[in-house]
């Protein structure tokens, strides 16, 4: 969306709308610090992020709940948080963990290895337990154990080199998340709602409704008594849903938000000739910060016609990553070579798929996607493409928590409609989204980046579609894994060199053409299909915080939905 007309203020500040219980305590505009939320809040009151829904981005995780480890993309570094240190053994096949002394839960309770164990063993015992996070750990870990009150030992199912920038690294988005054994020891993982929550971070819940969470600073926070960081300076967090790009420019321009999601340059550039005190990642075009998931059109793999690997490589054919790149992104980022994200880190990986010649072309090639479709029988009549009686239809499924979402699959649509097939968006909200449309299978063709994972070695996003993760279609994909039921023999081919290049060290000479050599199977088959890389441009108001990453001040990357958003939070300054 472009802004052409001067934004206009918003009738009633947001701070101020902002109403009971939350301002109990007397907290200044100049204290507070207010994130946008894309999304509303399906359920408020429930506080068990290992249930599927939208529990933890609300600022649960940005400030309650710390991780261990935060990797750092800027040096690919681990930067110690609750933990300090790992230690593997030669296969790693086994990782102990050491724990930082001192660390306390709100209510005083001290956090140590039994808190570790036993969320742990949650998940490992309880199949209804169905987050991402917790699948995974149900995955590999075949048991954990306290060495003493300040050390973990897992024992893994196979080795994984990369088992703790997995599970406890927040390499995407989040990670596991320790909970307070105290609280949670007898009650159902399933169903608990763990209202009101506690955590180890330097803010404690004061309220949430279906638009808003609020955070008020424990003084009290052990971070500073041990001497780990400074209290961080603002006194209140909220997470204010913005309600859309119109009205998340108003609020940035008016200063009513501090932080807001994901605009389009149009949008990014009305807001700053309002505002001056408003930056992004990059101080000129394009702005934006490249994200780590790259975009790609998931495909159901059991679903006629598209379980022919013919007509999937037609739709791959026939789209024009060029032209998403420039009317959906509007030249704020590039076309995807491949499945990964394309930072320095994976150059060598990309590079070996290239010179094997699986590269993606920016440019469609209708006439080669044409003929596949007409090579498995189907016949041009009219507009589309027909076959004994049956229109070539196809349904895409998007998330409609996002313009980036639905202008990508906007662009796609009329892409396949001009080839001849009767395709249609079909938006649904977040939690339908990821909570039964991809888990359970339930669409033909859908938008997102289940490929998410690598940013510094391949196997992470290619380990999610090896044959053992495959499920039939209405039961949940383990860890969103696979949702595609990619299977059959090239799929068993494709996944016995993944596992080889799971077991190998970080770094291995044989790696990269191992990818290339898996790759093709992936290219045979194209059980989804890569799109674009992902760029986010996030406005971020200096008005009363400054701090903020940026290019030019790379602690760590931008996106404060993350559960590494402690760190931003810590290097907010006030900017008077």
């Amino acid at each position: 969306m472009r802004i052409s007309k001067p934004l206009l203020a918003v009738s009633v500040l947001a701070f101020a709308a902002i109403s009971g219980t939350a301002f109990a305590q007397d907290v200044s505009r100049e204290e507070t610090v207010i994130f946008d939320l894309d999304r509303t809040i399906q359920d408020p009151e429930n506080f068990n992020w290992m249930t599927p829904g939208t529990k933890r981005m609300h600022g649960a995780h940005q400030t309650m709940w710390e991780p261990l480890f935060i990797l750092n993309y800027g040096t690919g570094d681990l930067d110690p948080w609750l933990a300090t240190g790992f230690e593997a053994n030669d296969d790693s096949t086994e990782f102990t963990v050491t724990l930082r002394e001192g660390v306390e839960w709100s209510d005083g309770e001290a956090f140590n290895a039994d808190d570790v164990v036993f969320t742990v063993n949650m998940a490992l015992t309880n199949e209804e337990i169905s987050s991402r996070e917790a699948s995974t750990i149900r995955a590999q870990v075949a048991s954990v154990e306290k060495v003493d009150d300040l050390a973990v030992k897992f024992t893994l199912t196979e080795a994984n080199p990369r088992f703790i920038v997995e599970n406890f690294g927040v390499r995407i988005f989040g990670s596991f998340l320790i909970m307070p054994e105290h609280v949670w020891n007898g009650q159902n993982a399933a169903t608990f709602t763990f209202n009101p929550p506690i955590g180890t971070g330097p803010y404690t819940f004061t309220s949430a409704s279906s638009n808003r969470a609020i955070w008020d600073r424990n003084d009290d926070w052990w971070g500073a008594k041990a001497g780990f960081q400074d209290l961080p300076a603002p006194k209140r967090v909220i997470f204010l849903e913005s309600g859309g790009e119109e009205s998340r420019a108003q609020l940035m321009a008016s200063n009513q938000l501090d932080a807001a999601q994901n605009v389009t340059i149009g949008t990014f550039e009305a807001i700053a000739a309002q505002n001056p005190n408003v930056q992004a990642w990059h101080e000129g075009y394009p702005y934006a910060a490249s994200d780590p998931c790259a975009r790609q059109l998931e495909i159901n793999t059991t679903v006629a016609p598209w379980d022919n690997a013919n007509m999937r490589k037609a739709v791959a054919a026939i789209i024009d990553r060029s032209q998403i790149v420039n009317v959906a992104y509007e030249g704020t980022t590039e076309a995807s070579r491949t499945m990964f994200a394309q930072y320095g880190s994976m150059a060598p990986f990309i590079d070996a798929v290239a010179a094997a010649g699986y590269e993606l072309p920016a440019k469609a090639d209708v006439d080669a996607g044409q003929a596949l479709i007409e090579g498995e029988g189907w016949t041009k009549d009219g507009d589309y493409y027909t076959k004994d009686g049956e229109t070539l239809s196809v349904n895409i499924h998007v998330n409609s928590a996002s313009t980036e979402y639905t202008r990508t699959i906007d662009v796609i649509v009329e892409q396949l409609q001009r080839a001849g097939i009767d395709a249609k968006a079909v938006p649904v909200e977040n939690g339908v989204f990821w909570g039964e449309v991809l888990p359970f299978g339930a669409y033909e063709m859908s938008y997102s980046w289940l490929s998410c994972g690598s940013v510094n070695e391949p196997w992470a996003s290619m380990g999610r579609y090896t044959v053992k993760d495959v499920v039939p279609v209405g039961e949940r994909s383990p860890g969103f894994n696979n949702t595609s039921r990619w299977d059959g023999d090239v799929a068993a081919a494709y996944s016995e060199i993944v596992d080889k290049i799971g077991t190998l060290s970080l770094g291995d000479d044989a790696i990269p053409g191992m990818v290339a050599e898996a790759y093709a199977h992936l290219d045979a088959e194209m059980p989804f299909i890569p799109l674009v890389q992902a760029a986010k441009l996030l406005p971020m108001n200096t008005t009363y915080w400054t701090g903020w990453p940026s290019a030019d001040n790379y602690y760590n990357h931008p996106f404060f939905w993350w559960n590494h958003t402690h760190q931003i939070i810590h290097n907010l300054q006030p900017a008077g």
